[in-house]
């Protein structure tokens, strides 16, 4: 159902509307219902919720929406996919910024979304609550970090979510489900009060599962820009830099090339030359950062957290000073190249995944390492990014990443209506 359906159906009858969220979700499988939903609201809380929408005029008024298990809830505890943040933090006794201005917007609130471990991971693994499976291709997963969410607009049960993307946690589960992803920028007010994994790099964001809904929730929440000039875009393949699996190569590039021409070789020999390392730059000041959010905790409830989660956060305290040093230069050089990239070109169309949806076990750190060597350039440069899927031959998906200097980059209405066109026509 579209934002439009739900809107009809939330006005006809508020009663109904959220019996229809909860059958929907009472269809997943149990051991999915467990991984996927953190909190939900009783049916008659759920239709309270969406009687107050219906008289708030806003521009997604009777939309529900999944909010992943970092943002505060007034009431509700936030567990981050984990056992243990109950026990260290307070359940919170204000929502968030960003529930709020959703509130206001007339978007119901309809639960909250498990995720990898602390936001810990791109795979939708948890040992604590189970892993979220792809909604469609029950042997694969859905991407992380933000699983829950992505997996339940994929599967029909909300048609938005909110997420955060510090690595690729949007983009990565947005390409392996099949739907649209949209990551803001850091440091923005509505991230400042969710539970970091980075303070520096954390960004907030969304999916829905068409483009109309996505540019419908972008007008809303933080508006669009218009251009009178043509807008000139690059599209950059993965040209030997990242492998990708055959398919991807084929669909990927041909789906680029419809949004942008390729780069010239000045321009890609430039951005390849600054791309590379930007994974490993990633992972030294991500994993500081998050060891300073975990530090009180890390080594007294060591048994607490998973391995895999543990292990990322721990190594924020090996780092020599010279690889600090060196990931602070490298760092600097790629926010400088973005800005030269952004004085000729108004958005960058690249791959969002080397492959569609992983099984668990090519969960590996050689295909973690493929994909963060194509989201980490855009985190590190504090970036904006549209994630829109491409389907491939097998019936899976990957994406593409459109990076952009603002949200409301005119490059985003223009790529989001071409799809809506595309969709239309299909």
């Amino acid at each position: 159902m579209s934002f439009s359906d739900w809107t009809r159906l939330s006005n006809e009858n508020p009663e109904h509307a959220a019996r229809e969220f909860h059958r929907r979700l009472h269809t997943l499988p149990t051991d999915q219902q467990r991984a996927l939903i953190s909190w939900a609201p009783s049916v008659e809380t759920l239709a309270t919720s969406f009687r107050k929408a219906n008289s708030s005029g806003g521009g997604l008024a009777g939309v529900p929406y999944l909010l992943k298990d970092l943002y505060p809830v007034r009431g509700v505890l936030m567990r981050a996919g984990s056992t243990l943040l109950p026990e260290v933090r307070k359940t919170s006794e204000s929502d968030g910024l960003l529930v709020r201005v959703l509130e206001m917007s007339g978007a119901v609130l309809a639960g909250t979304t498990h995720l990898n471990e602390f936001a810990c991971g791109l795979t939708g693994e948890n040992p604590h609550f189970g892993d979220v499976l792809h909604p469609r291709h029950a042997d694969r997963l859905s991407g992380g970090s933000s699983s829950g969410s992505a997996a339940a607009v994929a599967a029909g049960l909300v048609p938005l979510a909110i997420g955060t993307d510090t690595g690729g946690s949007i983009r990565v589960p947005a390409a392996f489900c099949g739907i649209f992803g949209m990551r803001l920028t850091p440091h923005h007010p509505w991230i400042n009060d969710a539970f970091p994994l980075s303070r520096s790099l954390d960004a907030a964001g969304w999916f829905t599962s068409t483009a109309e809904d996505m540019l419908t929730t972008l007008r809303t929440l933080i508006g669009s820009g218009t251009s009178k000039r043509a807008l000139n875009g690059v599209y950059l393949g993965f040209d030997g830099w990242v492998s990708a699996d055959e398919d991807c190569v084929h669909a990927i590039n041909t789906a680029g090339q419809a949004h942008a021409p390729k780069a010239d070789r000045h321009t890609r020999d430039e951005l390849l030359s600054g791309f590379r390392g930007s994974s490993q730059t990633y992972a030294v000041l991500q994993s500081i950062d998050a060891f300073d959010v975990h530090r009180e905790w890390i080594d007294t409830h060591k048994s607490r957290y998973g391995s895999d989660a543990w292990n990322r956060i721990d190594r924020g305290r090996m780092w020599t000073d010279s690889e600090i040093e060196a990931a602070h230069v490298k760092l600097a050089a790629l926010q400088l190249l973005w800005r030269k990239f952004f004085l000729t070109f108004d958005y960058l169309v690249m791959p969002a995944t080397p492959f569609p949806a992983l099984r668990k076990d090519a969960c590996t750190l050689e295909s973690r390492q493929r994909m963060l060597d194509l989201t980490s350039p855009a985190s590190l440069g504090g970036l904006p990014v549209l994630t829109v899927p491409v389907r491939l031959g097998s019936g899976l998906t990957s994406g593409l990443q459109i990076v952009v200097s603002t949200p409301i980059s005119p490059a985003i209405s223009m790529i989001l209506s071409r799809e809506q066109s595309v969709a239309f026509s299909a």
